[in-house]
């Protein structure tokens, strides 16, 4: 039976590896075995998954996913942490050690080709820092994964989880949804890390879909010029995106979409047609 890891057990890892969580990667290691659990169970993991965990740093969730899933692949870029986790769950996870694969390596650099099984899952404690690009790296990196659960500064995931209309959407929301439909999963206290953090945090659950028609690379620039000017309307904002505002009226009108209209207004869907417009016109 897996013996998770508590606040005391941390710190003397921590203490034997002379490691102090780094803010540079946005380190906060969790100390509370009732959180990893509970992540672990929200992850609603099958038997058959392979899950994907980026950061793992002490192997607090690790130590709490390996009996739900086939395999972990745990990648972590710091070399001490890496190094170090291999012994940490072999010591602690029984037969299900034998499930974990440990990969030194920068998540941002993450392919498929990169695993013998290909991720169905990915579950995280996530750096603060790296969060957003790193989720939108992964999805479209791992066509594979089907699902996942990320613990994300509280700030991010309600950014991730917004809709439109509402004045904290935007490019994450935007770009998520390309991929995945996404809900708020919960909220996770500041209290249950080390060092404790100055923001509570949220767990984001997503399920991936079929993108809509059309090019991701057109799509994102559009999202992109329409909210470097998020206050102007897209007749303006998308004017150097499309060639210049009449252009962009012209585009935004064979989509069906009024050009006084702000892209805070606009779903994922509507981008990929106006972005379809652009090319076909």
């Amino acid at each position: 039976m897996t013996e998770l890891l508590g606040a005391a057990d941390i710190r003397r890892i921590a203490e034997a590896l002379t490691v102090r969580p780094a803010k540079a990667l946005g380190q906060n290691f969790v100390i509370d075995g009732n959180t990893v659990r509970r992540i672990a169970e929200a992850a609603k993991l099958s038997p058959d998954d392979i899950v994907i965990e980026v950061g793992p740093g002490l192997g607090s969730l690790t130590l709490a996913l390996l009996p739900k899933a086939k395999r972990v692949h745990a990648v972590e870029i710091d070399a001490r942490l890496a190094s170090a986790l291999t012994a940490t769950v072999n010591s602690r996870a029984g037969d299900d050690a034998a499930k974990l694969r440990v990969h030194h390596a920068d998540a941002m650099t993450v392919a498929e080709d990169g695993f013998d099984e290909p991720p169905t899952a990915l579950v995280a404690n996530l750096p603060y820092n790296v969060a957003v690009p790193v989720v939108l790296h992964l999805l479209a990196s791992l066509p594979s994964l089907r699902q996942g659960l990320v613990m994300v500064q509280s700030e991010v995931a309600e950014r991730l989880t917004a809709k439109p209309g509402t004045k904290i959407y935007g490019i994450p929301s935007l770009k998520l949804a390309w991929y995945a439909s996404a809900r708020r999963a919960g909220t996770v206290p500041r209290g249950v890390f080390w060092p404790v953090p100055n923001v509570d945090s949220g767990l984001v659950a997503f399920e991936r879909r079929e993108p809509p028609p059309g090019d991701r690379r057109e799509v994102f620039a559009a999202v992109d010029a329409a909210f470097a000017q998020r206050r102007k309307t897209l007749r303006i904002a998308l004017s150097d995106w499309a060639g210049g505002p009449d252009r962009a009226e012209a585009i935004l009108r064979a989509a069906d979409v009024d050009p006084r209209t702000r892209g805070e207004a606009l779903d994922i869907t509507t981008f990929a047609r106006i972005a379809r417009e652009r090319t076909a016109t």
